[in-house]
């Protein structure tokens, strides 16, 4: 068995169903959360493009060097 049919029968199994009463959908859980960082760091990286087009370590000065 191979692609769907095979992640279909995983998913009817018996245990599948037990560790998802004890532990939760933990890979839903992950795939949310990945989700939400990946909003939050577009966000992010949207603030930190400044409107001159530079990038964002060319805004601030570089501390001189010893």
């Amino acid at each position: 068995m191979c692609g769907e049919d095979w992640l279909a029968v995983w998913q009817e199994a018996p245990i599948y169903d037990r560790l998802i009463g004890e532990l939760g959908d933990v890979p839903t859980q992950v795939r949310r959360e990945a989700e939400r960082v990946l909003r939050e760091l577009e966000q992010v990286m949207r603030m930190a493009t400044p409107l001159s087009g530079q990038l964002p370590q060319q805004m601030w000065p570089q501390p001189p060097r010893q």
